[in-house]
């Protein structure tokens, strides 16, 4: 995201917008209500037949993708069983609350007082899943769930951005046993590296908050191999 907001593009990495041919998400939201104002954010659930934003909320969007599809495929995954989803609901309240949004509230922090308050409360809840997945291999036992898949956005960003660029350094990911190897066996499941770029992710949060970074500057680092081998297998039954 830059001076135009979030945009679709064609280098390395990026993704053209294939259906409507915008370059800008501003504009996809202009196509579903000429008349909008409000921010613009990702993800969106673009509805083609319809020509309209189906939903902009990610954990709303998990959801759907998790079932409201399966006439369209022989998938039958399920992130949400049914038999944890209070499990599931509880641990995505912890990690929101703690961790998803407890990073953006350290690193948006207008006042010493609130940033020591998210800060803690942060690394407070990292020990406690430290904790929790070292006597199993996923947050809800020894099935993957969306909770896992909801963590692993915050972790797979944390050392290469939060730590530095929100004042999150306490520890990194990577030195906690547990979290570190989990980390490396979700980004290892197939299909999920593809997902990310670790130089996106970075141009992303130093060069669009000028308020937190003025000079834009991207650092190179840190060194990661999420690709190294990781113990959780372990945990398998």
């Amino acid at each position: 995201m830059g001076g135009e907001g979030w945009v679709f593009g064609a280098g390395e990495g990026a993704i053209p917008d294939f259906v409507n041919h915008k370059r800008r998400l501003a504009d996809i939201y202009l196509l579903a209500d000429p008349h909008y104002t409000g921010r613009v954010t990702v993800p969106v659930l673009w509805d083609k037949r319809r020509n309209t934003i189906v939903n902009n909320e990610s954990a709303e969007i998990i959801r759907m993708l998790n079932s409201a599809f399966d006439a369209f495929t022989d998938v039958r995954t399920d992130y949400y069983p049914p038999e944890l989803r209070e499990e599931i609901d509880r641990v995505n309240h912890f990690v929101y609350e703690n961790v998803n949004n407890g990073v953006y509230r350290a690193g948006f922090a207008s006042s010493q007082e609130a940033y020591e308050e998210a800060f803690l409360a942060l690394f407070a809840a990292l020990e406690e899943l430290e904790a929790r997945l070292s006597g199993r291999r996923y947050l809800a036992g020894e099935k993957l769930t969306e909770a896992d898949w909801r963590l692993f956005t915050t972790l797979v960003r944390f050392d290469a951005v939060y730590y530095g660029h929100f004042k999150c350094n306490l520890r990194r990911i990577v030195d906690y046993p547990s979290l570190s190897n989990y980390l490396r066996d979700l980004y290892q499941v197939s299909g999920v590296a593809e997902t990310v770029s670790i130089d996106h992710i970075k141009r992303h949060y130093y060069g669009s908050h000028r308020h937190i970074n003025p000079t834009g500057i991207v650092p190179l680092g840190p060194a990661l191999d999420f690709s190294a081998p990781h113990d959780r297998a372990r945990f398998a039954s």
